[in-house]
């Protein structure tokens, strides 16, 4: 088992959880609009949502590599450049954090939690990321390729339940200091950029 390969996917999928995306943008809203434990609620559904699309890329991509070494590297190359067109998508776009201040609809525990799991289940791009993401993190030659899945899958959504979480109890503070100092933005956009293609490039060079 190579426990470096573990510490750099939490360090990547850190990374990639502190940067601005729509996940962690609508979690921090909902905690403006609706409280904290709203927040956690919703991020427990996005976070139930990882769990269905680990289970899907898990099956899926076990199978393929234990047909063919050529279509795994095929499958690493594909990642690899969806990584770095992601990249290529942050670089492009305004480097500004759109906060609305618009008031977002009140909702229970139980209806955020539900529009979580759905906003993430439904999101195809999910399966995609993780099937560029994970194949390059396998660790173990004598644990099966779904159980490592599973657990990478698990790290990912822990990590991101975590740093999640603590978006959603911080949100005043995070949304006043975004606002407040605009190169926060900068530096979160750059932050963004440069771990997609740090991934990219890992995954490209990463054995099976």
């Amino acid at each position: 088992m190579n426990i470096e390969i573990i510490y750099t996917f939490l360090l990547a999928t850190s990374a990639l959880a502190i940067s601005p995306g729509p996940d962690n943008i609508y979690v921090l809203m909902q905690s403006l609009s609706n409280g904290k434990k709203y927040g956690l609620a919703t991020v427990a559904g996005l976070m139930a949502g990882c769990l269905v699309h680990t289970t899907l890329v898990a099956f899926g991509i076990s199978a393929i590599i234990k047909q063919s070494n050529m279509l795994f590297f095929i499958i690493k190359l594909l990642g690899t450049i969806y990584l770095f067109l992601l990249a290529f998508k942050v670089w492009r776009s305004n480097i500004s954090l759109q906060l609305e201040d618009t008031l977002i609809e009140k909702k229970n525990m139980m209806s955020l939690f539900k529009q979580g799991f759905m906003m993430n289940v439904l999101n195809p791009k999910v399966s995609i990321f993780f099937l560029a993401f994970f194949p390059g993190f396998l660790f173990s030659k004598e644990l099966s390729t779904v159980i490592q899945f599973y657990i990478l899958g698990f790290l990912f959504i822990l990590v991101s339940f975590f740093v999640f979480g603590l978006i959603a109890v911080m949100a005043g503070y995070i949304s006043r200091h975004i606002k407040d100092n605009p190169s926060v933005a900068i530096f979160l956009k750059w932050l963004q950029i440069i771990v997609f293609i740090a991934i990219g490039v890992f995954i490209l060079f990463s054995e099976k």
